[in-house]
């Protein structure tokens, strides 16, 4: 096994332990959530609606950003010691919007009688299905084994690849450069032939009617340096809008590669980034896998897509130099 550092590792596996201990506080709050008590209910609204919510994002000053996304509102009424109750939680997991929206809304429509499960001790709290999904730890178990092979497989095979070309170049020392340029210019290719792949796939999704609801360039503050520097003033040009698939209503922040950009410069978000009128009629293109996913344009990322190209290539360019020029 390399000898790095026990800290590299740690980073390497730290996003795996986070998810496995929000599997395992899950699991203590459903098996705490079996104990409660049921009361029959009814449920009076079923439909979607579009909350804004906090997703963490370490590149910002505020270190997170928010983000409107779509939920199924399904409010439902019962009774506790004679005292009507309303709630909107469905599921005792985490629901963090635009996933099953259409589905949870078929699945309770206006006027379907419920099972209520609540809180004895808040009786404000409840929800209508309390177990996890089926298979979760034997999926997280092995996903943990994937990523564990894939981190360990990776460092493991990086120090024997670096091995191997050192003994093909006119100057070894340079082997452990040849490989990291060698691996970057890797990594931006699959990237760029996954988002070329995406685009590809988004130029055959179902096309609806939608309307502008805000077009604008948005700006933030990018996080401190490492000497406490004050980040510079980003600029990013958003655009959302509303449409109807399926008879469910969805709001979204423009999908295309193109508007994810940002800029120091506002100036050049407005000139380069398409603008739309507030309120204008657009053709949307909705994932028919997932409805909340749509753009407005599923060609405004090709631009991008040739730039992590050339970038993928100047990459392997660095590496041949290096490697035949030391």
């Amino acid at each position: 096994m390399p000898d790095l550092p026990w800290y590299v590792y740690a980073m390497l596996l730290a996003p795996l332990a986070l998810v496995l201990f929000a599997a395992a506080y899950k699991t203590l709050q459903v098996r705490a959530a079996r104990e409660w008590p049921q009361t029959p209910g009814k449920v009076v609204i079923s439909d979607s609606e579009v909350r804004e919510i906090r997703v963490l994002d370490d590149s910002r000053e505020d270190n997170y950003r928010l983000e409107q996304r779509n939920f199924a509102n399904i409010v439902y009424q019962y009774a506790v010691a004679g005292k009507q109750l309303r709630n909107n939680r469905v599921s005792i997991g985490e629901d963090r919007g635009n996933f099953e929206v259409a589905e949870t809304i078929a699945k309770y429509p206006v006027g379907t009688a419920v099972t209520v499960f609540y809180n004895p001790l808040h009786p404000n709290e409840a929800v209508l299905e309390r177990d996890l999904p089926k298979g979760l730890w034997g999926c997280l178990g092995i996903g943990t084994a994937v990523v564990l092979a894939i981190v360990f497989g990776g460092v493991f095979g990086l120090n024997r690849l670096t091995g191997f070309v050192s003994t093909r170049l006119v100057n070894p020392k340079f082997s452990p450069m040849v490989v990291v340029f060698g691996a970057f210019g890797l990594v931006i290719a699959l990237f760029a032939l996954a988002m070329r792949r995406q685009s590809q796939l988004a130029k055959h999704w179902p096309v609806v009617p939608g309307t502008i609801k805000m077009s604008d360039v948005q700006q933030y503050r990018n996080a401190p340096t490492q000497n406490g520097v004050r980040g510079e003033v980003m600029y990013q040009r958003q655009a959302s809008f509303a449409y109807s698939y399926n008879n469910v209503a969805y709001t979204c922040i423009e999908g295309s590669l193109a508007t994810g950009a940002n800029s120091t410069s506002g100036w050049l978000m407005r000139k380069f980034t398409t603008a739309y009128q507030d309120g204008a009629g657009v053709n949307v293109y909705v994932n028919p896998a997932n409805p909340s996913e749509a753009t407005l344009n599923p060609r405004g990322g090709v631009i991008l897509i040739w730039i992590l190209g050339l970038l993928a290539l100047a990459f392997w360019g660095l590496a041949w130099f290096v490697a035949t020029r030391g």
